[in-house]
């Protein structure tokens, strides 16, 4: 069968509509979903020239982040049955295609579940932005009272980091846009400073514990207002050498349905506030290019696939 989809017909193509066939059936540790909505991010964009190999097989849908309802639950799988709502990021893509598409193949073990109060647009936002905010915290492993730059805290990861560390009594300055600052207030900054005005960097106090950077060419002037022995943890690739004591280092994202999990939770809680965007799937081109152009406005973008499809399988 075929299905409708939003990707790359072959290396560096431009991203557009597809007609894709359907996914395999799941093979043992899989499951196979129906999607109900796709996060778009500027990871995405690493896909299309396989700077960020997931081992994507075109022509395939892009997206690494979804939610969506099982449809197929493949042989050994326990935790899972058919109808079930889940969400997960996933890398590599076992099917060699990802979430923009009407349905994916995962592994089983990427997946959590999705509780009932939470909708699949918020749901399928979570998985990257956070789990990327919760792996540079955990690595940054500041306690309650010690102070956090993040430099684009209005961004999707930024803000959730943000969120995550204020909760945990963590004293967070973000750099952002001025139109950014109340939003970011609210959500638990003790100060909001406006990158865009020239010499940010001495707007801050010095002495931070950690720096999350989450912004390109930050990370220079960022390690400049670390206190000796400090902790800089990049998502931009651009970590700098360390120096008095500071260690600094590169992360990347990965899978983690428990860590996942717990990220949805909270959202339940009202403890994680996503500022969303959702589009219907048509859009996924235009969306696509926004978010690689930095066009966003803040917002994370969603695709949603609506039309219902039928049937349901346990191989």
């Amino acid at each position: 069968m075929i299905m409708k989809a939003c990707g790359v017909s072959g290396p560096g193509a431009d991203v557009v509509l597809l007609d894709l066939p359907e996914p395999p059936a799941p093979e043992a540790g899989q499951l196979l979903l129906e999607v109900d909505a796709a996060g778009v991010g500027p990871w995405d964009q690493l896909l299309t020239d396989a700077s960020w190999d997931v081992g994507l097989r075109t022509p395939a849908a892009l997206g690494v982040e979804g939610a969506g309802r099982v449809v197929a639950v493949g042989p050994g799988v326990e935790g899972f049955s058919l109808g079930d709502r889940v969400l997960a990021h996933e890398a590599p893509l076992p099917g060699g295609s990802g979430f923009w598409a009407e349905r994916a193949l995962i592994t089983a073990a990427s997946a959590a579940p999705c509780p009932t109060e939470l909708d699949a647009a918020q749901a399928a936002a979570l998985p990257v932005a956070g789990l990327t905010a919760y792996q540079a915290l955990e690595e940054l492993a500041l306690t309650s009272g010690q102070r956090l730059l993040i430099t684009n805290g209005g961004g999707a990861t930024g803000a959730l980091a943000l969120q995550i560390a204020a909760a945990r009594g963590i004293e967070v300055t973000v750099t952002a846009s001025a139109a950014a600052g109340e939003r970011l207030s609210a959500l638990g900054a003790s100060e909001v400073v406006d990158y865009r005005k020239p010499g940010w960097r001495g707007q801050v106090p010095h002495g931070f514990d950690g720096v999350l950077i989450a912004v390109e060419g930050t990370s220079q002037e960022a390690m400049s207002v670390l206190r000796d022995g400090g902790r800089l943890i990049s998502l931009t690739s651009d970590a700098p050498a360390g120096e008095r004591g500071i260690v600094s280092r590169d992360i990347y994202v990965r899978p983690d349905a428990a860590q996942l999990a717990h990220l949805a939770e909270s959202a339940v809680a009202g403890r994680l506030q996503q500022n969303l965007e959702v589009l219907p799937s048509s859009e996924g081109p235009a969306a696509f290019a926004r978010v690689s152009a930095g066009q966003a406005g803040g917002r994370k973008i969603v695709l949603t696939w609506t039309q219902p499809r039928q049937g349901a399988a346990r191989t």
